[in-house]
């Protein structure tokens, strides 16, 4: 790494805390030196009080940019210059493309997403899909769906005091997105999440359920909810395969797991950061083995 860095080597990170344990830095590292890119990337932990202080050194450093996770995604939106479409839906970035010194703000966790599922021969276009979950993963998985053309969607979300927000977010999709129908359910109701997974093309996993210590558990309670022709996808990637994913492929369903997301959300961002494509076999050796 030394060897490569010079008087003239660009700067990205990741901002946020904690961030000792992101494979960001080996990921993009890697790509860097494989494409022969003369940039380098660290991570800074960053808490919210310092945010601002952060976006200010950005700007100072020159830096290309930098990729944001929590709990600075939603702080980071009131220092940008401009937002793209889906952050301005979602409220949250993740990925910050300095210009010069002007900001623009990206969201790519839906976009990973939906390029982990296309990687797995899985297109959303004109499907329906239900989705478990209301949260920031949820809620990017939601929107970047519905931008790139999928035809309904069902939310099932806990019934409390952020319900209302999960509410709000379709209302969004709705206005952003007029061809896509977006209904909001509790997801108490496992009778109505049976029957909207019934002509579902795609079920989506987008709580923590499934994650330890909830790593016995999954959203779905009634396994004749499965059917054959179910996608079945979880944004955990802790355990590589859930309760959910292992009893839904007993059921005969295609399934998806979280890992590939990672991946492809950074693949979308450094395409924004460099223009070329990250080398991505070689990137899923080192995250994957």
């Amino acid at each position: 790494m030394e060897k490569r860095i010079t008087g003239s080597t660009g700067l990205l990170g990741l901002i946020g805390s904690p961030v000792s344990h992101s494979g960001s830095p080996a990921m993009y590292n890697y790509s860097f030196q494989k494409l022969g890119l003369d940039y380098a990337y660290l991570a800074f932990d960053v808490d919210i009080p310092h945010v601002a202080d952060a976006i200010t050194a950005m700007k100072t450093f020159h830096m290309r940019g930098c990729n944001v996770t929590m709990p600075c995604k939603t702080e980071v939106v009131k220092y940008m210059d401009e937002l793209s479409p889906a952050a301005r839906i979602i409220g949250a970035v993740n990925t910050i493309v300095n210009d010069n010194g002007r900001l623009t703000g990206h969201i790519t966790d839906g976009t990973g997403f939906v390029d982990n599922l296309k990687d797995h021969g899985v297109d959303v276009k004109g499907k329906k899909l239900t989705i478990a979950g209301g949260g920031g993963a949820a809620t990017a998985v939601q929107v970047q769906c519905a931008l790139d053309g999928a035809r309904e969607i069902s939310i099932f979300n806990i019934k409390d005091a952020f319900f209302e927000r999960t509410i709000e977010t379709a209302k969004k999709i709705k206005k952003a997105c007029p061809d896509c129908v977006a209904n909001v359910y509790d997801i108490a109701d496992q009778a109505k999440m049976k029957e909207e997974m019934a002509d579902s093309d795609i079920f989506v996993n987008a709580t923590v359920v499934g994650m330890k210590p909830m790593d016995g558990e999954s959203v779905v309670k009634d396994l004749t909810a499965f059917h054959k022709d179910l996608v079945v996808c979880d944004v955990v990637y802790n355990p590589k395969e859930t309760k959910l994913l292992r009893e839904a492929k007993e059921a005969g369903c295609k399934c998806i797991g979280g890992e590939g997301m990672l991946l492809w959300q950074g693949v979308a961002a450094f395409k924004l950061y460099t223009g070329a494509d990250m080398p991505v076999d070689g990137v899923k050796e080192i995250l994957f083995g």
